[in-house]
């Protein structure tokens, strides 16, 4: 009897077991079209860095006015990078230089000043890897750590005040193009793809407790995808977009953590992959992006209200 309560109890987290509302409508595209950039929020703007094309390029997007603006290239060309706002600088983790070879180079983009700065490296170089902050550092989780497209279940986290890096408990499903999001004290990672193929994707959500040091399996993903993003909005995790071999995802699918259950909401108007995504004023923004799998790009930016 407990066994086969259990077996229903793990069928449950397999598809969203609730519809949630909310309205997608379209904001100011960027002025160049890109994917796999990495976005995030600083200050209240929301900044889109590197990409496949326009890869030196950062471009700054201030929700108050719909309007976008551009900032001071990277000094390295780079994609599939993290980007993470802290203490209101910009940080640009990993990716890929050179073509395809993953890097350790880490930097921090002033606004104030309109300036870049390196910074420690990561001890391993990644591309395709994901960050979130948690407790006043930042996490770097996965991604693929060679030329052979092999996966690294590496999770280090950087410490500004230090300018330090240091190595902790590894992922237990190393991946790519996933996504990793910070919520109440805790650290999530979520979807993504197996060595660099979509043909391989995952569903997997493992959740990271620095108290232990530990991660945990928690339910997974309802729609299997990778090249998403993710964001904390209303006290849950918001999953958008993705790619597989049969096309682009527009699925828009939120996680509670307070009870391992995932939501269904309205689809995004543009299904895209390798696009980014961050919260401003209640509000999450999904930005660029390919609208078909592979090598597309786009310019959209889509914002959604639950």
């Amino acid at each position: 009897m407990i066994r086969a309560l259990l077996a229903v109890t793990v069928l449950s987290f397999a598809f969203p077991a609730l519809a949630g509302s909310g309205t997608w409508k379209s904001a100011a595209p960027m002025p160049a079209a890109r994917a796999e950039i990495a976005v995030a929020e600083v200050g209240g703007r929301i900044y889109a860095v590197g990409g496949i094309t326009h890869v030196h390029e950062i471009e700054i997007y201030d929700p108050a006015t719909d309007k976008w603006t551009r900032g001071a290239p990277i000094p390295r060309s780079v994609h599939h990078p993290a980007a993470v706002g802290l203490d209101g600088k910009l940080y640009l983790i990993g990716g890929y230089v050179d073509g395809w070879n993953p890097t350790n180079e880490v930097r921090e983009y002033d606004p104030q000043t309109d300036k870049w700065r390196a910074l420690a490296p990561l001890p391993h170089a990644r591309g395709a890897l994901a960050a979130a902050v948690l407790n006043g550092r930042i996490h770097a989780v996965s991604g693929v750590g060679g030329s052979d497209r092999q996966n690294t279940p590496m999770h280090e986290v950087y410490d500004p005040k230090t300018n330090k890096w240091k190595a902790l408990a590894p992922l237990p499903t190393p991946r790519d193009h996933h996504a990793v999001v910070a919520l109440d004290g805790k650290l999530y990672a979520i979807g993504g793809r197996v060595n660099g193929s979509y043909a391989r994707n995952l569903g997997d959500n493992e959740v990271y407790d620095p108290e232990t040091n530990r991660w945990e399996k928690r339910a997974p993903l309802p729609t299997i995808r990778s090249g998403i993003a993710g964001a904390v909005l209303d006290g849950k995790i918001f999953i958008v977009g993705g790619e597989a071999p049969s096309g682009t995802f527009n699925q828009t699918e939120a996680y509670d953590p307070k009870t391992n259950v995932w939501i269904s909401y309205k689809r995004m108007p543009t299904a895209r992959h390798g696009l980014g995504a961050a919260v401003v004023a209640g509000k999450l923004y999904a930005i660029g992006g390919g609208p078909t799998p592979g090598g597309s790009n786009s310019a959209l930016n889509e914002v959604f209200t639950p």
